[in-house]
């Protein structure tokens, strides 16, 4: 049987992207190929918030122990090696159960699942299968990969989710498959050559809905944003596009939500809120 070393499984409202303000189940995985040290610091400037916290780390416990951080990846305790020990490895059966045991009423209804990370394709994608094709998940209709764009699908695993969207045993039943792909832009602290893989996003485009979803805190980041997108559309990709303030803490975000969704307008793109920030103070689970 599969196992998946998870962060954080909880029950909230997605509050990013397509399916803002819809109920949602959140697979967190744990692990990343990038630590995006720059978010919320000045260009060239790299976060040590997180370099504190592990100094002091026996303090902690659990997970959901962990101090909120203003600068640098919000997720961090899900990328950095250090903070594995907190993340527990279960089998894929195990996980069905508890998530079930999530949702209102004890089933699928109109609910929303997002295996997110951390970066979710990083490792994992052998897993999902053994997840999805649980029999006790068998009424979910609606899932989303929230990635960064850089890890390609597997052969296997692209068949695989084909053939779940249209499953042969259940004629009619329909699931809709959702790629939410966060390119990491230079105000990550990332290198390009690293961060942006067009060819991967045509991949996903092929199994499932495709954004893009670039977060930002400056015209400069937007005017990036563009330059990026460019590449991405000369590689074929044709899907909406997403502009959403950098923020991981109320008082980051409130300097930024309302200059990023005029810069949405001024170009003609998507605005994606983070409700997480304003109506849970994005604490852990939320």
């Amino acid at each position: 049987m599969s196992k998946i070393k998870i962060s954080e499984l909880f029950y909230s409202i997605q509050g990013e992207g397509r399916y803002m303000g819809v109920p949602s189940i959140f697979l967190r995985t744990f692990g990343c190929n990038f630590r995006c040290k720059g978010f919320g610091l000045p260009p060239g400037q790299k976060t040590t918030e997180v370099s504190e916290i592990i100094k002091n780390l026996d303090q902690y416990k659990t997970y959901n122990e962990l101090p909120l951080v203003t600068t640098g990846c919000d997720s961090y305790a899900t990328i950095y090696p250090e903070f594995k020990g907190l993340s527990p490895t279960r089998e894929t059966d195990e996980i069905v159960d508890l998530i079930l045991g999530l949702l209102p009423y004890g089933d699928w209804q109109d609910e929303h699942l997002v295996i997110t990370g951390g970066e979710p394709l990083l490792g994992w994608q052998r897993s999902y299968p053994d997840l999805l094709n649980n029999s006790k998940m068998r009424n979910l209709k609606e899932i989303t990969f929230e990635t960064n764009g850089t890890q390609e699908l597997t052969d296997q695993f692209a068949e695989f989710l084909e053939e779940w969207s249209w499953p042969d045993q259940y004629p009619g039943f329909e699931r809709e498959i959702t790629f939410s792909v966060s390119p990491k832009l230079s105000v990550s602290g990332e290198a390009r050559s690293e961060a942006i893989i067009p060819k991967n996003i045509i991949k996903y485009n092929e199994i499932g809905y495709t954004y893009l979803k670039f977060v930002v805190a400056s015209e400069d980041d937007a005017t990036e944003a563009l330059e990026v997108s460019k590449l991405y559309r000369d590689a074929g990709f044709n899907g909406p596009i997403y502009l959403m303030p950098v923020g991981g803490v109320e008082s980051v975000y409130a300097l930024n939500n309302k200059n990023v969704a005029l810069l949405a307008m001024k170009h003609g793109l998507r605005y994606s809120d983070r409700l997480q920030v304003p109506l849970f103070k994005n604490a852990w689970a939320t």
